[in-house]
């Protein structure tokens, strides 16, 4: 990442033109029609010639973001009896983030997938099965993300096919080989790292959720955040969590495929 990359961005006139050189479309958000919700602010649609890949926990660069922007992200879905609680609590604040789903749970919970897209959330790709992808061969793994892929894409459109509506994933457990990265790049896809997570997957109270993410928020200043949207933990606390971006100035980005129109966005 380079020096001017880390730096700050205090203003999103200042996003705006780092979004610009950087080849990433920004649009303004829909209105909300509840005006003491957190909402929306913008759109930005990521590209992957330009940012093939993303997120500081895994990669040198991030996606462009000004101070206190966030991009909320939620791997390992769709799971009904937490997912809905997640949805509710977003719908509540007008809030748009991006779901990663695990094709074998796609497949289990079609009409949850429709749910998620329906209330205007991007759905990118988590493989079919969740492994730990640099440990398995080649064609293997590249059999994980196809039929992941494949699946979500029917849950979604009632259509199996390996070329993803929108061209975004992220590898179980962040890991994966060269190659791998390699293939997705060759297929115009962004592979989705994260800037700071929850750690939701590590046993804890709520409580101790909240206060840890928060905590890590603060310090960053911004930045792509990681939940998990099956755990119980995680849906418990997103109604709070929310109010506190409200509360505190933060601003949420919602991420798009580059080429996705403004009203296409808001109608999905």
């Amino acid at each position: 990442m380079t020096k001017m990359s880390r730096l700050r961005w205090t203003s999103l006139s200042l996003g705006a033109i780092l979004a610009t050189l950087a080849g990433i479309a920004s649009a303004p958000a829909a209105e909300c029609p509840r005006k003491d919700a957190l909402g929306t602010s913008r759109v930005l649609g990521v590209d992957a010639r330009t940012t093939p890949r993303v997120g500081l926990k895994s990669f040198p660069q991030t996606l462009p973001l000004a101070d206190h922007e966030v991009v909320l992200t939620f791997d390992d879905g769709p799971n009904p009896p937490t997912t809905s609680k997640v949805l509710a609590a977003l719908a509540q604040e007008c809030v748009r983030a991006t779901f990663f789903l695990i094709g074998l749970h796609a497949s289990a919970h079609p009409d949850m997938v429709k749910r998620i897209a329906r209330e205007g959330h991007t759905i990118g790709h988590h493989t079919w099965s969740h492994p730990f992808m640099a440990r398995i061969p080649f064609d293997k793994a590249k059999a994980e993300i196809d039929r992941g892929i494949a699946a979500d894409e029917m849950a979604l459109k009632g259509v199996s096919t390996t070329t993803p509506s929108t061209p975004f994933f992220r590898f179980p457990y962040f890991e994966a080989t060269q190659a791998q990265l390699d293939l997705l790049q060759s297929r115009g896809m962004v592979v989705f790292g994260a800037d700071l997570w929850a750690s939701d997957w590590n046993e804890m109270t709520p409580e101790q959720e909240l206060k840890l993410v928060t905590e890590r928020l603060a310090a960053a200043g911004k930045g792509i955040v990681l939940f998990h949207d099956p755990k119980a933990r995680t849906a418990a606390i997103m109604p709070a969590f929310l109010r506190y971006l409200r509360d505190n100035g933060f601003r949420v980005v919602h991420l798009v495929s580059a080429g996705t129109s403004q009203k296409n966005a808001d109608t999905r």
